[in-house]
């Protein structure tokens, strides 16, 4: 039994083709209610903006009802919301339907538990097992019934406010917010205005196909360009769900994720929050982050690709801030899961108090060198076989011989995509571009 659907991050695939059709949908329904909805038997689902989200929704409450499993309809929202206010609704489990940052023909189906944290591997592969055997024990004594809860968005909106203390604290700031034609279209903006500060927004008049398109996380460089025309402090962009972010500063150049992270922790650290609690990220991020984390006399972890991980240490070790490089970056004590409104006043709130330009606070450390490309194949199965390779497996070995603790190889294959992440990183730019040439030819030579 294994995951041949479920990636890193829920199911994801073109809509209304194979697995994101409603019949997948409704099956998947199906297995979450035998398998995980057995306490309470209710299931809450957001969405996000994309125009296929309404044919999932129905389909996935049609499954869950027709087990006998009352659904929560939360309608179009965040997916840390979901995550953050999922333990406080009474349901066994909860469902985001997004495809996050790819276009609007794509769409995705996360699953999560009734604490707001992601399924295991385990349970992902059961359901899978079960959605393919399509074999459900339902009748007419077991009907559910739907129901529609919109203060979910209030709940969130209340919590992301928490992170700023005092009257008006954003008073002062002039932030360019890219909506990316999603979830935080409304949301974003609105919590700005209230907190104080001068906003300029993009991207956020969602239309069922825009979402993604020519904005976001994805597509930053009309919200750099903005920010340098309307001279503001920072700017910030979201993708489709909420869950990543990208920065720039006030001259309209984009700032590293790590950059982000290692501000956080300094920052967080300065106001009595971060308490001796640790840094986490991926063994993606850049090796400079954590030099710089330990440096400052704060604990840090590394952990496999993929967010889920990173919450996982998190909460392991008592960790305060985590993320990835992609832009997943996590305030443990106000979210769940990576949320691009909680981390950006955070951000946004240290920049205010520390009466600099963003240009003259960052970069806070210098990144080490490193290369990355993410080369396609013909599927998914040739992307697995391939990263276990023998001759991959002793090249590796022999790399990182000749890196001698130096920096950091790593070979990821994409858990949504037909892609091998090659990533290399290390302080001697030359030794770095070597080895990581070297990785890319052999992966060619095997095609």
């Amino acid at each position: 039994m294994g995951n041949k659907l479920f990636g890193t991050d829920g199911v994801r695939g073109v809509a209304n083709v194979y697995p994101m059709t409603a019949d997948f949908a409704m099956k998947l329904g199906k297995a979450c209610a035998e398998i995980v909805c057995t306490k309470t038997h209710r299931a809450a689902i957001g969405k996000d903006t994309r125009i296929s989200g309404d044919m999932l929704e129905a389909a996935l409450a049609a499954g869950f009802t027709s087990m006998g499993i009352d659904v929560v309809r939360l309608g179009v929202l965040p997916t840390p919301a979901v995550t953050t206010v999922t333990p406080e609704l009474g349901v066994d489990m909860a469902v985001m339907i997004t495809a996050s940052h790819n276009p609007y023909k794509d769409n995705g189906i996360k699953l999560i538990a009734a604490d707001g944290e992601k399924f295991s591997d385990a349970v992902t592969a059961e359901l899978e097992e079960k959605v393919n055997a399509d074999d459900f024990a339902a009748g007419p004594d077991k009907i559910g019934r739907i129901s529609d809860d919109d203060s979910a968005i209030e709940k969130y909106v209340k919590i992301a406010k928490s992170t700023a203390k005092g009257n008006n604290p954003l008073k002062g700031l002039k932030v360019v917010l890219d909506c990316a034609n999603g979830v935080f279209s409304e949301i974003m903006p609105r919590v700005y205005k209230e907190l104080g500060a001068d906003v300029i927004v993009m991207a956020n008049q969602p239309d069922g196909l825009n979402i993604n398109r020519d904005c976001g996380s994805m597509h930053p460089q009309k919200m750099m360009e903005k920010v340098k025309e309307v001279k503001a402090d920072l700017g910030i962009a979201v993708d489709g769900d909420g869950d990543r972010i990208i920065v720039c500063d006030d001259k309209g150049e984009k700032v590293n994720s790590e950059q982000i992270i290692g501000f956080l922790a300094q920052y967080m650290d300065s106001i009595g929050q971060l308490n001796g609690r640790a840094v986490v990220s991926t063994i993606l991020s850049n090796t400079a982050l954590e030099r710089f984390v330990k440096e400052k006399g704060i604990p840090y972890y590394s952990t496999p690709v993929g967010e889920r991980h990173v919450v996982a240490k998190m909460k392991e070790t008592g960790g305060a801030v985590g993320g990835e490089e992609s832009g997943h970056v996590v305030a443990l004590d106000y979210c769940k899961s990576g949320d691009a409104l909680v981390v950006s006043l955070i951000l946004s709130e240290g920049l205010l108090k520390s009466g600099k330009k963003m240009s003259e606070i960052f970069p806070i450390f210098a990144m080490d060198p490193f290369e990355f490309v993410s080369p396609r194949f013909e599927s998914r199965e040739q992307v697995k076989a391939l990263v276990k390779h023998e001759s991959i497996l002793k090249l590796l070995e022999n790399l990182n011989q000749e890196m001698n603790g130096e920096g950091r190889i790593v070979i990821h294959p994409s858990g949504t995509e037909p892609l091998i992440r090659i990533w290399v990183s290390g302080k001697n730019a030359g030794k770095v571009k070597k080895i990581h040439t070297t990785l890319v030819e052999a992966f060619e030579k095997l095609r």
